[in-house]
């Protein structure tokens, strides 16, 4: 087998950053089953006085291109005559330019590296792991806020479909997502249309459709982006079923976010929200689809959340240790399960 050395992209967080290299052994090590090659020996090697992910393999230009959408990714080497370094060319998926992911600046914003590890995990996770090269998937966020995972789905040529409670968020995503795409200059449709139940007014839905390109656009390959501001907790009617190929999470922290309990009060316990939520969720999700949650420990234990999606049969998938501390109140894990076929 081959020596393979993948030299970690900076993280603007310097927190995620000092944890950047044990979690991406965890990442790697998840995109196993869609690799031609047995992964063996992960860990990390101080070459040159340098950090880089080692680990052996026999790589075809298809393996390449999958690790090279690696969450911290940023050069691959193979490894020769002791520590020279060969390099590979990187083609990670990328739609678009990276402002898309990196322009969005607020208050509670995701890491954006963590973001796409979670995307990553998911979709390693489900049915649909050996097409995430190839398009045509669609990613359900049922907690958006502003987009970021939309975004990331963007990126990677997928469709994204989000909910949102917040008004403000939902309008705060369709100008900056409209003021992009009219920077860049590029074909686009976006509306902000009431949606009916039962006759009467139920949500407000953001439908945006792109093209990365005006040959795209001719050809019809668009993608679509649509949100809807309604409670997640209360999806019946609102959404088709079977809409989804993954579903991706990042629970209210319970520090800066929270969520609102039956009553219509705030609640700080993110596990509340999930427990109601799961129904909600998984009929929009395919068979064999999967679910990516991260969560602030600190105020939900992991055995709890397990507990939930196990209750409503989901699966586990286990991806070793991911859990770090994002700042004083806030130590985050992941947790992957996999509807059934």
């Amino acid at each position: 087998m081959s020596r393979y050395a993948m030299l970690l992209a900076p993280s603007a967080n310097r927190v995620y950053a000092d944890q950047a290299s044990r979690m991406s052994q965890a990442e790697l090590a998840a995109f196993a089953p869609v690799l031609s090659s047995e992964l063996a020996g992960i860990g990390v090697t101080q070459i040159g006085g340098v950090e880089y992910l080692t680990f052996d393999a026999e790589l075809t230009a298809r393996d390449i291109a999958f690790v090279a959408n690696l969450s911290a990714a940023y050069a691959l080497f193979e490894l020769v005559e002791g520590d020279l370094l060969r390099p590979l060319g990187l083609t990670p998926l990328a739609r678009y330019d990276s402002d898309l992911i990196t322009i969005p600046k607020y208050a509670g914003k995701t890491n954006e590296q963590f973001t796409k590890l979670v995307l990553n995990l998911t979709l390693l996770a489900s049915a649909s792991a050996e097409r995430m090269l190839d398009g045509h998937l669609t990613v359900l966020d049922p907690l958006c806020g502003r987009g970021t995972t939309l975004n990331q789905a963007l990126m990677y040529g997928y469709d994204a479909l989000g909910v949102e409670i917040d008004g403000k968020d939902v309008e705060a995503y369709k100008l900056f997502l409209q003021t992009w795409l009219k920077r860049k200059r590029l074909k686009h449709t976006a509306d902000l249309v009431p949606v009916r139940r039962q006759g009467r007014r139920a949500a407000r839905r953001l439908e945006v459709t792109l093209a990365a390109s005006k040959d795209d656009h001719k050809a019809g390959a668009v993608q679509r982006v649509t949100v809807l501001q309604a409670d997640t907790t209360a999806l019946d009617g609102l959404i088709r079923g079977n809409v989804a190929d993954v579903l991706v999470a990042d629970l209210p922290y319970g520090v800066a976010h929270g969520s609102y309990d039956d009553a219509g009060g705030l609640s700080r316990r993110p596990l509340d929200l999930l427990e109601r939520a799961v129904p909600e969720w998984l009929p929009l999700l395919r068979a064999g689809g999967a679910v990516g949650l991260s969560w602030n420990t600190k105020v939900a234990r992991r055995e709890l959340a397990e507990d939930i999606l196990l209750a409503a049969g989901l699966e586990l998938v286990e991806h070793g240790d991911l859990a770090h501390r994002v700042d004083q109140g806030i130590e985050r894990d992941v947790l992957v399960a996999r509807k059934r076929g």
